[in-house]
């Protein structure tokens, strides 16, 4: 276990957890749809055309493409990326698909459409909306890169590129702030129940 870094690590979570705490506090002190119209404003163009690409950072076929440089660079760490997704996987399409499936995205709930700004292009869901996958799989790969790679600038610059993967799903009108609040605690809890596997493999191991 000699090559994750831990204190580095426990930072990040620690403010990804506070981070998605305030989104879900916030939810339910201001409303989950005003604090939804709060954040959901027409940034332009320019805002508009990035959003609309940056969220695919969220997607789950990052898992994949990312595979072959962790088997190349960090194999010994394969278990504990693997049960990363599985956990990520878990903890976001369970509560999505079986305890909230008919849960409202913001076009579905929100009666006056006027309100929402939505992109070009995009192609807008109605349900399944708790929580946001795209949120989770970005800050567990965040996540996993401070364990890997524990240098302060992974730390700040990956929290900036995973907040502006959650940000585009409110952003499209895809998601509440209540659903990005929920998928950071979930990455948060993918990667501590994934480190455990990984440390338990190691002990057999040795």
């Amino acid at each position: 276990m000699q090559e994750l870094h831990y204190k580095p690590c426990i930072a990040a979570c620690i403010i990804t957890s506070l981070t998605g705490l305030a989104l879900i506090i916030n939810s339910m002190v201001y409303g989950k749809i005003p604090l939804f119209l709060l954040l959901n404003g027409d940034g332009g163009p320019w805002m508009d055309l990035f959003f609309h690409y940056w969220t695919y950072a969220g997607d789950g076929i990052w898992w994949l493409i990312l595979l072959p440089l962790v088997w190349r660079f960090k194999k010994s760490l394969l278990p504990l990326y693997i049960a990363a997704f599985a956990f990520s996987t878990l903890f976001t399409q369970v509560p999505k698909k079986l305890i909230f499936p008919e849960m409202a995205r913001p076009t579905k709930a929100i009666a006056d459409l006027s309100q929402v700004h939505t992109v070009a292009g995009v192609e807008l869901h109605h349900t399944n909306s708790f929580p946001s996958g795209h949120t989770a799989t970005a800050f567990t790969l965040f996540l996993l890169a401070v364990l890997f790679f524990p240098r302060r600038r992974t730390v700040v610059i990956g929290f900036i590129l995973a907040a502006l993967v959650a940000y585009s799903r409110v952003y499209l009108a895809q998601h509440f702030p209540l659903d990005l609040g929920s998928g950071m605690l979930a990455a948060v809890l993918a990667v501590f129940c994934s480190v455990q596997v990984q440390r338990r493999l190691f002990t057999k191991a040795a």
